[in-house]
């Protein structure tokens, strides 16, 4: 990559043009890849800063594992102006975020979980935003309006 240029709604990386509904993508990948490599190398100390039980078992390296794959599926959707994984993202960041939610609810987390789920749900509606604006309707069907 060799950088961003901004050139009106549009966002110029590394000679790729994304237009603006690329744009939450591509940020949100960034912070998954970051996240994930954080949580790679030293995973107790964001569970301690969100006041999570720390543990020394192999599973929350391979979420951080699966947070940079699914931080890299962001960043080329981003760059290749994969509407139609933006319309999906949507609705799977929801989905994420209301999973969290219950997860609390029922007891099985602490409340400072709930930290991801708004991320998660305020780049689903910068998302959604950006699409309607475009012109991209949200439904699975996913048709362009005139």
């Amino acid at each position: 990559m060799t950088g961003l240029v901004r050139t009106g709604q549009r966002l110029a990386l590394g000679g790729v043009v994304m237009n603006s509904a690329a744009r939450p993508s591509f940020v949100f990948g960034i912070y998954a890849v970051a996240i994930g490599v954080v949580i790679l190398l030293v995973p107790n100390l964001l569970l301690s800063i969100f006041a999570l039980p720390t543990t020394s078992e192999v599973w929350i390296r391979v979420a951080a594992v699966m947070a940079v794959i699914l931080g890299f599926y962001y960043i080329e959707a981003a760059r290749a102006g994969a509407v139609f994984f933006f319309r999906a993202s949507v609705w799977g960041r929801v989905f994420f975020a209301l999973s969290l939610a219950a997860f609390v609810v029922l007891g099985l987390s602490r409340w400072p979980l709930l930290l991801f789920g708004l991320g998660d749900l305020a780049g689903a509606g910068w998302t959604a935003f950006e699409l309607r604006r475009a012109g991209v309707s949200l439904s699975p069907t996913g048709h362009v309006r005139a």
